[in-house]
């Protein structure tokens, strides 16, 4: 028994092959389009759910660098007012220098203490520096100026860590403790370095012999003691700032080995691709040729 080739039959296989080519130059043009071979999870589904557990690793990594990035800016910004109070102090240790010598009259001590009290107050400014809105040298009270202007030297932040995240279960302080510098003024009678400035405007003002003998041995003494204790502090900073720094460059080499695995598992071979393209288009092309041509003979065997 012979079986007959129909019309219907031709003009069905011809479009399949037609739907066929289109179907291949539609994928291929959409991997052109995305740089993807993985379109959807059915793909390739071992690859589709190392995609997502990539995707998610470098997310994570993405919160850890802008993290460290925030830290990096925070501690910098730390170190730049304490870069600028050390200067003040400098400044202040030249005039007590200059004040001690014996050579200066009432009113020239009298200028240098009224200078030493604007000097405080820049100092007191310093450290009320903000980074992104927020106080630096609060602890955590983030929101509350550490000091207020004026005669009032009390402390107002707490000593609450700042902590930033580095890495899942690891983080870094990036909190500076200043006031263990600057301290609570005269009332707190701390020695710490607001309570000797003010001492030392004090004592410029009144002009005694004491005080005049005070300005070139215990003031300079606790003013230089302030001073050590503030470098020791920007070293801490210093190296936290190190620290940050070496988390983020840890950070970016794992996002580029996590970049290119991605890139591996997800990314089309273009040239591959482009190929196949030429080779699919010339296809359905000639797939539309042969169609056409079958199905206007069958049309026109109809009509005969």
């Amino acid at each position: 028994m012979t079986s007959r080739i129909t019309p219907e039959m031709l003009s069905a296989s011809t479009l399949t092959d037609i739907n066929r080519a289109q179907a291949a130059l539609q994928r291929s043009t959409e991997e052109m389009s995305s740089g993807h071979r993985i379109l959807e999870p059915s793909d390739d589904p071992y690859g589709a759910s190392r995609i997502i557990d990539l995707e998610g690793q470098l997310e994570g990594l993405g919160s850890y660098a802008s993290s460290v990035q925030d830290g990096v800016g925070w501690t910098e910004a730390a170190n730049g007012a304490m870069d600028n109070v050390q200067s003040v102090l400098q400044r202040v240790r030249e005039l007590l220098v200059e004040a001690s010598n014996g050579t200066l009259n009432e009113g020239d001590l009298h200028s240098i203490g009224a200078e030493v009290t604007q000097l405080t107050e820049s100092i007191k400014q310093a450290a009320n520096t903000q980074y992104g809105g927020q106080y630096i040298f609060s602890g955590s009270a983030t929101t509350t100026a550490p000091y207020q202007a004026g005669g009032e030297d009390a402390y107002q932040g707490n000593e609450e860590a700042v902590a930033r995240a580095i890495a899942p279960g690891s983080t870094v302080n990036v909190s500076m403790a200043l006031s263990s510098v600057l301290g609570s003024g005269t009332a707190a009678n701390d020695g710490k370095l607001l309570d000797v400035l003010r001492t030392i405007a004090q004592n410029l003002q009144e002009a005694t012999p004491a005080s005049r003998t005070a300005i070139g041995t215990t003031d300079l003494a606790a003013l230089d003691s302030n001073m050590e204790a503030l470098t020791q502090l920007q070293a801490v900073t210093g190296a936290t700032t190190d620290q940050l720094n070496t988390a983020a460059t840890r950070i970016e080499s794992l996002q580029d080995t996590l970049t290119k695995a991605l890139s591996s598992t997800q990314d089309a071979n273009l040239a591959e691709v482009s190929i196949a393209y030429s080779n699919e288009q010339a296809a359905y092309s000639a797939a539309l040729r042969a169609g056409a041509t079958i199905i206007q003979e069958s049309l026109l065997n109809f009509l005969q």
